[in-house]
């Protein structure tokens, strides 16, 4: 009987710590972008292949984007895109290091529950602190985590030249999608 009862505390510790270390990720996150003026041709892209990481107990959040997994619909974008004004082979990527505040596992439903993302945006070698809203949600066993919101290029130190300048707006709409599983 002692030994049953040893073994069924043992069970309740060890299940205890592995929820406290519940880690969420995807490979297939996806970030959309948009800098599109009207009357001028879409400036649109989309990367389906970001990594994201989750720490269930903490909050705490990682993303990574490969920049030249940005696909535009016109290659000739995309090229001017990477060579002229993100600098893809000089910066490779960009990452979000932060927290998800307030974040409590056995809160979320299939419902949305809006939550702020606080941390360091570092896009084209600039480090950026930044606290946005998001939808945050529970599907089965899976994290599901909407962000929308605004970047100016300036504030990365992204040149747009005069010549084009006027076909690109001076705020980029980005949207960013991940389902997290264990």
């Amino acid at each position: 009987m002692k030994l049953k009862i040893k073994i069924l505390c043992f069970l309740l510790c060890l299940a205890t710590v592995s929820i406290a270390q519940q880690k969420y990720s995807t490979k297939s996150g996806e970030i959309t972008f948009e800098a599109s003026v009207p009357s001028f041709e879409e400036v649109k892209a989309q990367h389906n292949n970001v990594s994201a990481v989750l720490k269930g107990d903490t909050g705490e959040f990682a993303a990574l984007a490969l920049i030249k997994g940005f696909r535009f619909k016109v290659a000739l974008m995309e090229e001017h895109f990477n060579e002229n004004y993100i600098e893809s082979t000089k910066f490779p990527k960009a990452t979000f290091k932060g927290v998800i505040k307030n974040l409590v596992l056995s809160d979320l439903s299939e419902d949305n529950t809006e939550l702020i993302f606080e941390g360091t945006l570092n896009l084209h070698g600039v480090d950026k602190k930044i606290a946005i809203p998001a939808a945050v949600s529970m599907k089965g066993d899976s994290i599901i985590v909407a962000l929308k919101f605004k970047l100016k290029p300036e504030d990365f130190d992204i040149k747009i030249p005069s010549i084009v300048s006027s076909k690109i707006a001076e705020e980029v709409d980005v949207a960013a999608n991940f389902t997290l599983s264990q």
